[in-house]
């Protein structure tokens, strides 16, 4: 029988925490689904920047992924109950109580086990293991008056798609 694992998050910029996050979340399974949210959905902190397709995509792209799911746009348990997972695996920090989200689950007749995913701490000095700490410093180096060469420029058609 195939153990289905569900990991999800945001994944604006993908760094070594996220990679982390999903090996970890893989090993505990056969497949590993990993559900991104929309865009209009994250409040709980600064919306992604990059568009849900590229996020779902960029997701997908990684090996230890089986398949890369845009979250449902008005009930984020829509694609839970269509995967059926064997196990939710949270983020270390992410913002979801796991009694609660349990409580959820069998409110809903989805019957699977949360886990929480283990904290990787940085292997140097400067490594970054935020989107949060990653733009920082993105405008701390560039600062919010850089202006980037053409060819690199994103246009908001781009950006929105």
């Amino acid at each position: 029988m195939t153990r289905r694992i569900v990991a999800q998050g945001t994944f604006d910029l993908i760094h070594p925490g996220h990679i982390h996050y999903f090996s970890e979340a893989a090993a505990m399974g056969d497949e590993l689904h990993v559900i991104v949210a929309r865009r209009e959905n994250v409040t709980h902190k600064e919306r992604p920047v990059l568009p849900d397709r590229q996020r779902r995509d960029v997701v997908g792209a990684l090996e230890m992924v089986t398949d890369a799911h845009l979250g449902h746009r008005e009930d984020i348990f829509v694609p839970i109950e269509r995967i059926d997972p064997d196990v939710i695996v949270l983020g270390h920090d992410q913002h979801h109580d796991a009694d609660a989200l349990r409580d959820a689950l069998a409110g809903r007749g989805i019957d699977c086990e949360v886990d929480r995913a283990s904290a990787r701490e940085p292997r140097y000095d400067d490594e970054l293991l935020s989107t949060g700490r990653i733009i920082d410093r993105i405008l701390e180096e560039r600062g919010p008056d850089h202006e980037a060469p053409a060819e690199e420029a994103i246009s908001d058609a781009d950006r929105n798609a």
